[in-house]
């Protein structure tokens, strides 16, 4: 299994010959290295209806035939859009033949803005999400606050790979993040929505100092880590 880090919280998954994307922002998002005119994946993981989150989901969907994983009133809302769509819920699982994907809280909000008409469209609950493939599991917090049931998702889950909101304001800043990778217990810990905007500037360098040595681990854009040789 190969994961890699596209900017904002864009993270692709490469397993079981299926291309997986979480939360794909790709048009509009200045810190990626993909286009998605010409992006190729199979399946499409969203965890929450902000726009900067949802992004380019209903282009690449249709042009790549691709299926759309997400919590139940946004994947509603996407279907209505033409796409082929599997609705979920916080705390509820399902195995694909790509992966197990669990979908747990996060605390942030959920709505997609139509800015042509000024509407804010609820997109239900936000979420994390635990993909597992291959006998590794990766954690995709989300947009998230701190939350005491982060230890309780540490405590359930092996997480070989988790990716963090570091950015503060809208989510966790770094402080709160370390306290987050703690208590996850991850081998592995990605700082991601940071750098965006300016709002959002973190040094994800610090945030890697916070953690024992060996566990936090800075990607740029297009870096990848191969969990088949961990």
């Amino acid at each position: 299994m190969r994961v890699s880090y596209h900017g904002h919280s864009v993270v692709k998954i490469e397993t079981k010959g299926k291309t997986i994307v979480i939360d794909p922002f790709i048009t509009g998002n200045p810190v990626t290295d993909l286009e998605a005119s010409t992006l190729e994946i199979d399946i499409i993981l969203l965890t929450h209806g902000h726009n900067d989150h949802v992004g380019d989901t209903v282009q690449l969907a249709k042009r790549n035939n691709a299926l759309v994983v997400a919590p139940h009133e946004l994947a509603n809302y996407l279907s209505w859009q033409g796409l082929n769509v599997h609705p979920m819920h916080i705390g509820g699982a399902f195995e694909f033949d790509f992966g197990k994907v669990k979908f747990t809280q996060a605390f942030h909000g959920s709505g997609y803005e139509e800015t042509e008409n000024k509407t804010i469209v609820y997109t239900g609950m936000p979420g994390g999400i635990l993909f597992t493939a291959e006998g590794k599991t990766v954690y995709h917090a989300g947009d998230t606050a701190l939350f005491s049931d982060l230890k309780l998702i540490g405590e359930r889950n092996n997480i070989d790979l988790a990716f963090l909101p570091i950015g503060d304001n809208f989510t966790m800043g770094p402080e709160d993040a370390a306290d987050a990778a703690k208590w996850i217990r991850a081998k592995t810990v990605v700082p991601i929505h940071y750098n965006t905007f300016p709002i959002i500037k973190q040094n994800p360098d610090e945030f890697v100092k916070m953690l024992p040595e060996g566990v936090g681990h800075v990607l740029h854009p297009g870096d990848y880590i191969d969990l088949s040789q961990t």
